[in-house]
């Protein structure tokens, strides 16, 4: 039997993106658990109704690529309390054109890293409200994670022991939330 596909969604264009190192961080402890695959966003054009016609490459590539997935795994810099720009960007082209949403009845993570206290607690529960909204089941416990320097190695790894076990029960928890999710596991019900 095959591991589940988890596509990961880092809500960063920057080249040294710390929310891009804490994911794959978390990508490292999924191994087993999933098969990971980082999905990428920041060739999106900006979304335009006018482009749904004629739906550019890239946006059909990220589509497919989230409508395969079986989980999802999202991680939220917060930009002026908010999601980024390239994260909404994205969310808005999985869903559109209306009634083709790529989003709906996949479980989530939502995450995300930055250097003050509070980690991306308002860009995380704006994330939710978003991804509930499109049918998105997302694990309901936040996770906010405050960067140090050295919290993932060179090698992605999480060096915190704790933050690693923290992070650990999350990946478990949406493993289980996605067993309940899998056809195969529907099937096998009925």
């Amino acid at each position: 039997m095959t591991n589940p596909t988890l596509a990961v969604v880092v809500g960063s264009n920057r080249r040294e993106s710390i929310n891009r190192k804490l994911a794959e961080g978390i990508a490292k402890l999924a191994a087993g658990r999933f098969d990971v695959k980082f999905i990428k966003i920041d060739d999106l054009p900006r979304y335009n109704p006018d482009l749904e016609s004629e739906t550019p490459p890239e946006v059909l590539r990220f589509k497919q690529e989230v409508k395969e997935a079986d989980a999802l795994l999202i991680l939220t810099p917060e930009h002026n309390r908010d999601i980024s720009t390239v994260l909404k960007n994205a969310i808005d082209w999985g869903s559109r054109p209306y009634g083709q949403s790529a989003w709906g009845g996949k479980p989530a993570f939502v995450t995300g890293t930055t250097p003050g206290a509070i980690g991306t607690a308002m860009a995380q529960h704006n994330l939710r409200t978003m991804l509930n909204f499109l049918g998105v089941y997302t694990i309901p416990v936040e996770a906010y994670i405050t960067w140090k320097p050295g919290l993932v190695d060179d090698n992605g790894n999480i060096t915190n022991e704790d933050t690693a076990k923290f992070l650990k029960g999350f990946v478990d928890k949406l493993a289980e939330l996605t067993e309940r999710f899998s056809p195969a596991q529907q099937k096998s019900a009925a």
